[in-house]
């Protein structure tokens, strides 16, 4: 989905949110539904966002259209896609508050996502105990920033200034993924180790506060033979929920077509989903 398609996505949100509700199973504007805008009994909901600037060439149907594809072997889940350029930037309060995981991927637009959505996204994840993943480069997003804040310890002056921070981003490298707790629910049914490629280099350090649980690192693979590891995965509990990070990703490369990527996906919304 590239910019222009989802600006015509947006005509149709609110008369697509509108309808959708007579009817049983259906895809409509900027919206994926295995079942009825309301969730059905029994079953829980997963909104994948993006702001639409990734290449149509490499995501024909952005991030978030290859992500909720990648969700879709997941029982017993409703999949919502949702964009920056809906109304309410795509999430409106009834939709938000519907959902049990939200996964994030941002780049370009971060300053565009408005101040009363973070703290809506954050009360959810803290108070109501919804789960947050964040991806790439929603490292920087202004909620996974925010939610990262709760934790910091306020006299962390660097935290403060700089929460969400690498030490580096450079497309110069290949990666290798690797487990570092294979026994973590993120690593089921996943290959302890496996190959990506070409990708865009987040190097360390990453300014956050300590994750309870890091299940998988990386190896990045320089031309003239050098290695450097850096975290990948990174598991956090904020007041009652769960917040899940997922470094590589960058929109220039195909990662998200990748079956250990798509697994880990998997893994990481039942994982961050509150246990009913």
């Amino acid at each position: 989905m590239n910019e222009k398609s989802c600006l015509h996505t947006n005509s149709m949100a609110g008369i697509s949110r509108r309808v959708v509700l007579g009817h049983g199973a259906l895809i409509v504007a900027g919206v994926m539904f295995n079942g009825s805008l309301l969730a059905a009994e029994g079953r829980r909901r997963v909104v994948v966002w993006s702001e639409c600037t990734a290449p149509a060439d490499v995501y024909p149907k952005d991030i978030n259209g290859a992500v909720a594809d990648a969700l879709q072997p997941l029982a017993g889940w409703e999949i919502i896609t949702a964009n920056i350029e809906q109304p309410d930037q795509g999430l409106p309060d009834d939709l938000l508050q519907s959902a049990d995981v939200l996964m994030w991927w941002g780049h370009k637009k971060h300053g565009k996502v408005g101040d009363d959505l973070v703290k809506r996204v954050v009360r959810r994840v803290k108070e109501d105990g919804m789960g947050f993943i964040a991806l790439h480069s929603a490292h920087y997003a202004k909620p996974f920033k925010a939610l990262m804040l709760e934790l910091a310890d306020p006299n962390d002056e660097e935290m403060r200034k700089r929460v969400g921070s690498w030490g580096a981003y450079k497309c110069d490298s290949a990666v290798k993924i690797m487990a570092l707790d294979g026994d973590h629910p993120i690593c089921k049914n996943v290959e302890r180790c496996f190959d990506l490629g070409d990708t865009e280099r987040y190097g360390e350090k990453f300014i956050v506060p300590k994750p309870v649980a890091v299940p998988f690192e990386c190896e990045y693979r320089f031309p003239d033979g050098r290695t450097e590891k850096a975290r990948q995965c990174l598991c956090w509990t904020v007041g009652k929920g769960r917040v899940f990070y997922f470094q590589t990703g960058h929109e220039t490369y195909k990662h998200y077509y990748d079956p250990n990527v798509r697994q880990i996906f998997r893994n990481a919304v039942e994982w961050t989903a509150r246990k009913k």
